[in-house]
């Protein structure tokens, strides 16, 4: 009994939070946005454009699989100085 009363004041609780979230007007700022932004703009150094916007398309995700790609490379090519035992 007590299972199923826990379990569903589980499903009230995350039934209200999607609900709060889907009914949200606007976006719920980043990290980069409420606090980095906050505390930059009060140092006096305002946001700017980034030298390369990878928020357009899936650049973004390019650039983190290719990242990927090239440290599994790396890393597959120094295995065995990486993992095996040294030899005294």
């Amino acid at each position: 009994m007590r299972r199923l009363l826990i379990c569903g004041l589980l499903v009230l609780v995350i039934g209200i939070v999607i609900g709060g979230i889907a009914r949200a007007d606007e976006p719920w700022p980043g990290v980069d946005d409420a606090v980095v932004g906050k505390l930059a703009t009060e140092a006096g150094r305002p946001p700017r454009e980034p030298y390369i916007n990878t928020g357009q398309g899936d650049l973004q995700l390019f650039c983190f699989l290719m990242a990927g790609i090239i440290g599994g490379f790396i890393i597959g090519y120094q295995y065995r100085e990486l993992f095996s035992p040294k030899a005294k």
